[in-house]
């Protein structure tokens, strides 16, 4: 049988509409193929032909007359019409996660199509060089360059992240290039390192909010995790992309890749601290989508994980040791306040925030705003502006245009209160911190 035929994808607010997923949550098709037609303006005939039913066939089912029942049709159906597996009861469908882009032979990690050229001025002469000088790739080497990840990291979270990637991309090029002449003992070491490297690449990228390009990069590393076999780490990349997706206002894929993480990760042995950053990444796509129950249940999932990883913290990836209880504190408050639920949300992110370090910048930036968020959907003007304000303080120090974002939103919500003492002193400190 021909295959189902390529359609763009099905509208997000049709995704996130309660009637939708009762729909199909009982695999009512008749109403699925109704809200389809009136939301999607997908007609019958066109249903029939990318589900491979006959438009009678199609016509029947929304008269009421007949039902789908058997698994074969119903995975046609989801395939069909681009319906994530999980709102069906099925498996995750192969579509849901994209496949990555092949790595190119000669430079794996060409410069950004956004910006050529603007990462490495000397191009492919710095990779030359850069090998002339070391001559020959050894463990001090590796230990070296891991070195280096580790404080690019400890400066990210500090500085942001969007000053590091002329940096990162060279260290990325220079991994690259040694890794196809170096010793077999030594090259599989380096395609972790390169694939951490594209992680990162992504990540600066992301902070930068060119999601684009970032995606690029994280395809990058799920690739080099994937050719390792690297089943915990290729979890790793998909919960950035998870997370990336609902900033990008894609939620029904934030979902997709962040259950796709949580199952790739499962394959790898039992991990909870992994677990729980991941039941974490799948909150905040419930919650963007406006699933309450959904999202309560993966929060809990998160904490029951967490409870599971203490003591054994080292036993998890360097990687996500990041994730602890002041962590789960303040991204529970996050989930809860991107439900609207602001009254529940203010403790717990208040309390994050009076524990993190000051080092951390960036994370206190991020949550100063979700703080002052809650304040403002509760009404209080002044304490909203008071926190916001400290997020806007932080934005002065760090490079990261996501942060600087999320001030900017802050400031459009204060358009009702454009006449308030409050409000016309945040707007005047705004201006003279960001110009």
């Amino acid at each position: 049988m021909v295959g189902p035929l390529p359609h763009r994808a099905l509208p997000p607010e049709l995704l996130s509409s309660p009637e939708w997923r009762d729909a199909c949550r009982q695999r009512d098709f008749a109403r699925v193929f109704q809200l389809v037609k009136c939301r999607a303006g997908i007609y019958p005939s066109r249903v029939a032909a990318l589900c491979g039913m006959t438009p009678s066939r199609v016509g029947e089912i929304m008269a009421g007359h007949r039902r789908l029942a058997h698994i074969d049709v119903i995975e046609r159906v989801a395939d069909g019409l681009r319906i994530p597996g999980a709102m069906l009861g099925l498996a995750h469908r192969p579509w849901e996660i994209p496949e990555p882009a092949p790595v190119r032979k000669q430079a794996a990690v060409a410069e950004s199509p956004a910006e050529p050229g603007a990462e490495c001025p000397s191009g492919e002469h710095l990779d030359d060089l850069l090998a002339l000088a070391d001559g020959h790739v050894t463990r001090s080497t590796l230990a070296a360059l891991r070195s280096s990840v580790e404080d690019y990291w400890r400066r990210d979270e500090q500085h942001g992240g969007a000053s590091l990637r002329p940096a990162v991309l060279g260290h990325l090029r220079y991994v690259m290039q040694i890794m196809r002449t170096a010793e077999a003992a030594l090259r599989r070491d380096l395609q972790s390192l390169a694939a951490e490297l594209a992680r990162l690449v992504g990540w600066a990228y992301f902070d930068a909010r060119q999601y684009s390009t970032a995606r690029t990069y994280f395809t990058q590393a799920l690739q080099l995790s994937r050719g390792q076999g690297d089943g915990l780490f290729m979890a790793n990349v998909l919960s950035c992309m998870s997370l990336q997706a609902t900033y990008d206002g894609n939620p029904v894929d934030a979902l997709a890749l962040a259950c796709k993480a949580q199952d790739t990760a499962r394959s790898s042995g039992d991990q909870p601290l992994v677990m729980a950053m991941l039941h974490m990444r799948e909150a905040f796509a419930h919650a963007t989508l406006r699933d309450t129950s959904s999202c309560h249940q993966a929060v809990d999932r998160s904490r029951d994980a967490y409870e599971r990883a203490r003591g054994r913290e080292e036993e998890a990836p360097s990687w996500v040791r990041y994730f602890d209880e002041t962590k789960i504190i303040v991204d529970t408050g996050i989930a809860l306040a991107r439900l609207g639920e602001a009254g529940r949300a203010e403790p717990l992110i208040a309390e994050g925030l009076r524990r993190e370090r000051v080092a951390q910048q960036r994370g206190r930036a991020f949550h100063a705003f979700w703080l002052a968020s809650t304040q403002l959907q509760q009404g209080r003007l002044d304490d909203a502006c008071r926190s916001a304000g400290l997020a806007l303080d932080l934005s002065a120090v760090i490079d990261s245009p996501r942060v600087a974002g999320h001030v900017h939103e802050f400031q459009r919500r204060l358009a009702p209160y454009a006449r308030e003492a409050s409000a016309i002193a945040f707007e005047q400190r705004m201006r003279e911190v960001l110009g």
